[in-house]
């Protein structure tokens, strides 16, 4: 399809866009100085009125920190922080501020989950802070006024699904930064590291200790750039390429993905007597495709959610990093065919199934990564890397390489982060993950040079710090976390392959 007209196609998209698409504003300064009303504010603990942190006997409180830090007398907006205080007061050494990931993930609960793979020792130690970071959740979210419930999509199969994906990446930009193009243009990754050394200080903290998983890793190597002075005990779980965010992070997993499909689908064919879809991998793929396949066309929309050749490689997606979600993604696929077919499906209970994995906000999401660093304009840059990555990946090529809200976004109002220094960071990256490639992890640790890498082999799964998953994972984060003592060089350790359903 010739460049000129795919541009033809999306241009009164474009067009919309253009209207918000303000001029950058002046970089953000990262001294403290100005700052002191901001590190030294008093917080009114309260109880968090969440059921998981409430049960864990945590409190919140309200951070106020400044929207634009070369703004200091300007606008400001609350950050929500939790904290679960350290079961020793006497041994107590610190805080371990935590984030889950995202961009746009909410962090307040983090804490609860988090505790669950650490020792007795660790948690005599550290007050576990969780926090949504600005613009998510209880910190001041952004809106947009158009409720998606992603801003991530797969192209389709043609020049025509791809103009449509064109067109909400534009009209969900225009929704974004109109609402309130002054705020949602200071919602970013420097901008919430900022706010992590406010909490820092708040908190009494002289340096700050973290545990980040997935995008939360490049918000803890965005920190370490920023305020090296200030960095104490650091893990990064399944770890990002600073280079590589966020475009290359999303056509990194597409291969990765097409991995993770065939992997699922040896476990369905040993299920086939209960989910049909064939007695080999290879019949089972056969199946998925053919299912995308028979979609086109036939959109299915119920409560807020949309079922159709866009959305269900997003589904995939969704529940392919973790093996404990094989029945899931087997139901969500079961009910897809139904409704495909012209049968019943409950769209509420597909709906339900998919956001308790994904608990992104789309407009938090876009924002934060939009923000960060700027996007390829051309649609006919994104629409060729699709076709070309076809052939390989079937299924997530013409995600991996989609267009995105980002595309039409405004200049962001500061370069991104170049991530080179010697923080003394633990990394964990999985051979097999399908949300932030191996080679990413590789990556951060040659940038980070004094870091030490753990590589958990063999297991598909996003996240290797989790309660019986890796023995091996676990021992080493733990007696970082409690001593600061490292491996002495880079480590492979193994899965319990006992965690994974038969």
């Amino acid at each position: 399809m010739p460049a000129r007209r795919i541009r033809r196609l999306v241009l009164g998209a474009t067009l919309l866009t253009a209207a918000v698409a303000l001029p950058a504003g002046p970089a953000n300064a990262d001294a403290t100085s100005g700052l002191n009303r901001f590190y030294h504010q008093a917080l009114d603990w309260k109880p968090c009125n969440h059921a998981a942190l409430d049960a864990a006997g945590a409190q919140c409180a309200g951070v106020t920190v400044p929207l634009d830090y070369d703004d200091l007398g300007g606008r400001t907006l609350t950050v929500a922080i939790s904290r679960i205080t350290a079961t020793d007061p006497d041994r107590r050494r610190g805080i371990l501020l935590t984030n889950p990931g995202g961009p746009g993930g909410a962090g307040l609960a983090m804490p609860v989950s988090t505790q669950k793979a650490m020792t007795p020792d660790v948690r005599a130690q550290y007050d576990l802070i969780g926090m949504d970071p600005r613009g998510v959740g209880r910190s001041d979210a952004v809106n947009c006024t158009i409720p998606v419930p992603t801003m991530l999509f797969s192209a389709g199969f043609d020049i025509f699904g791809y103009a449509r994906d064109t067109g909400v990446a534009a009209a969900l930009a225009t929704a974004c930064v109109a609402t309130d193009p002054g705020k949602v243009r200071y919602i970013t990754t420097r901008n919430t590291a900022r706010d992590m050394d406010v909490i820092r200080g708040v908190l009494g903290a002289e340096k700050l200790d973290y545990f980040g998983a997935s995008y939360g890793t490049y918000l803890g190597a965005v920190y370490t750039q920023m305020f090296g002075d200030r960095v104490d005990r650091m893990v990064f779980d399944s770890a990002v390429d600073p280079d590589r965010y966020y475009v290359g992070l999303y056509q990194d997993m597409g291969a990765i993905n097409e991995y993770a499909l065939d992997d699922w689908a040896k476990w369905a064919a040993r299920h086939d007597d209960q989910y049909h879809f064939g007695t080999t991998p290879e019949q089972v793929r056969a199946w998925v495709e053919d299912l995308i396949r028979r979609s086109a066309g036939k959109e299915i929309y119920g409560s807020g959610y949309l079922v159709d050749e866009h959305t269900i490689p997003m589904m995939l997606l969704a529940l392919l990093p973790n093996p404990r979600l094989n029945t899931n993604l087997a139901e969500v696929l079961t009910m897809v065919a139904s409704g495909v077919a012209g049968g019943p499906i409950d769209m509420d209970a597909l709906k339900a199934k998919i956001v308790a994995v994904v608990p992104l906000d789309a407009a938090s999401m876009a924002a934060i990564m939009c923000g960060d660093k700027a996007a390829p304009r051309d649609p006919a840059w994104y629409y060729r890397n699709v076709e070309a990555a076809r052939p390989t990946q079937p299924v997530f090529g013409a995600f991996a390489n989609n267009i995105t809200a980002c595309a039409f976004w405004p200049d962001p109002v500061e370069p991104p982060t170049e991530v080179r220094n010697a923080a003394p960071v633990l990394i964990v990256a999985n051979v097999h993950d399908t949300r932030t490639a191996y080679s990413e992890g590789l990556a951060l640790h040659a940038d980070l040079p004094e870091s030490r890498l753990v590589t958990l082999a063999d297991a598909r799964i996003h996240g290797a710090f989790r309660p019986d998953l890796s023995p091996c994972v676990n021992d080493i984060v733990n007696t970082y976390l409690a001593t600061g003592v490292r491996p002495e060089q880079d480590v492979t350790c193994e899965p319990d392959f006992s965690w994974f359903p038969q």
